[in-house]
């Protein structure tokens, strides 16, 4: 392989973002956004598996919208969809056919959903899965597990990326706040991927709910544990508590049908957002009828002004009649490739890291040499020698989540993985002449 003669440089976003600081915090509307290396950057437009900065550069993208667009940017039968909505109105205040379109798609689709509800964020549905499960039960309390993350919101940003000090020991793991200002009791925190300690807390008769993440791909790209779903899900029914999988990153991703349809464990009450509607604002909450329909006849409230908005909901619906068969058959075979080459790359370079996952999204970790089952592994990756990675990837026009997350779209074409692993072998050796690694 032979290295361009000249990197990508990114100062023109840099200067954009300090310019927009004067109006937007940081200049940028989520801290998810902040502190990325060398720059937030500044987009002008995206095709295909590409994105296009307003230095001019053309970046590979697996940031994918951090997950969202398994079609890749801009499909034209989305977009297609989305112009001819908009001709007929914005938002009414009511419903239209489209949402119910979109809701039989969502149900015929997903194996736990026997009825559902439209939301706007992922963060909002999984309020409404734990206040759903609260009532239904007649319990407060909930658990979560470390690592795993269920938005924004003060009750269940609770050890999202804890420090192993602050974690405390692992059988009785402490619940560490994820943000200044947090107010209101803590979840019950667990460490994912151990029945034994979940079925002794069950136990007591308490929890509500349980809530997880069924295949932990925020923090990572973990999978659960052999028996660990099927576990969970009968000690669950065993005690009366809800089951809750949140399914906003592996819905419609993993599966047609998520990680419960990849894994074959039926959760009562699912969540989705991200790949539901390819980077509209679309959000679901699916599950048992009879829990679902507390919102309509049990005093329940769910609301939001634009819960299935028409326009989005046209994007839905165009994005869940592309999920077919073959787009998951695609993915699977360049996600691999993407996957194997890597692994053959820092094998050859003498570079400790473990890429794991799933095809469609996996998770790069450099100082691990074995798969990790939790959180606790996870967190004992070098998080500083992966940013470098990640830099030098972005400088040879390659753009990837520091977090470790790659995200595949089926415009991920073989041509793109060899420009990517094209670019994976030079940031590995520049990193290793650095001292990095």
């Amino acid at each position: 392989m032979t290295e361009p003669r000249t990197f990508l440089s990114f100062d023109k976003s840099a200067e954009t973002i300090k310019y927009n600081s004067r109006w937007m915090s940081g200049g940028v509307n989520s801290n998810f956004r902040l502190n990325i290396s060398p720059t937030p950057l500044v987009f002008e437009r995206g095709e295909g598996p590409y994105l296009y900065d307003v230095d001019g550069n053309k970046l590979i993208d697996y940031y994918l919208g951090m997950g969202p667009m398994i079609l890749g940017h801009n499909p034209k039968p989305l977009a297609d969809a989305v112009k001819a909505q908009i001709e007929h109105g914005i938002l009414f205040a009511g419903q239209t056919a489209v949402e119910a379109e979109a809701a039989r798609l969502v149900c015929e689709m997903v194996p736990s959903a026997e009825r559902m509800r439209f939301g706007s964020s992922g963060s909002e549905v999984d309020q409404a899965a734990l206040r759903v499960a609260r009532a239904a039960t007649g319990r407060q309390k909930v658990i979560k597990f470390e690592g795993h993350y269920h938005g924004w919101f003060d009750n269940v940003l609770w050890s999202t990326a804890p420090s192993l000090d602050a974690a405390g020991p692992y059988e009785a793991p402490n619940a560490v706040a994820g943000s200044k200002g947090q107010i209101g009791d803590a979840p019950v925190v667990l460490p994912w991927n151990d029945l034994e300690l979940l079925t002794k807390r069950l136990a007591a008769g308490d929890i509500a709910a349980v809530i997880m993440e069924a295949a932990m791909c925020n923090a990572g790209a973990v999978h659960p544990a052999p028996g660990y779903l099927e576990g969970v899900r009968e000690a669950c029914t065993r005690y009366g508590t809800i089951l809750i999988f949140d399914e906003v990153i592996t819905g419609f991703r993993l599966a047609p049908g998520g990680a419960q349809e990849r894994f074959g464990v039926t959760p009562d009450i699912s969540t989705f957002g991200k790949a539901i509607a390819n980077g509209f604002p679309v959000a679901a909450i699916a599950g048992r009828a009879d829990l679902l329909d507390l919102f309509s006849t049990g005093g329940v409230v769910h609301g939001g002004t634009y819960n299935a908005q028409p326009i989005a909901m046209a994007a839905t619906v165009a994005t869940l009649k592309s999920l077919q068969p073959s787009l998951y058959a695609a993915i699977e075979k360049t996600g691999t490739r993407l996957m194997s080459g890597m692994r053959e790359i820092f094998a050859r370079a003498g570079v400790k890291a473990s890429v794991e996952g799933f095809p469609q999204v996996f998770h790069i970790a450099f100082g691990l040499d074995e798969p990790a089952r939790n959180y606790r592994d996870l967190a004992r990756m070098n998080r500083q020698a992966y940013v470098a990675f990640t830099t030098a990837l972005l400088r040879r026009g390659v753009r990837a989540l520091e977090r470790g997350a790659w995200f595949m779209s089926i415009e991920h074409t073989d041509d793109v993985i060899e420009k990517t692993l094209e670019a994976v072998e030079g940031a590995t050796r520049q990193i290793r002449a650095d001292g990095v690694l």
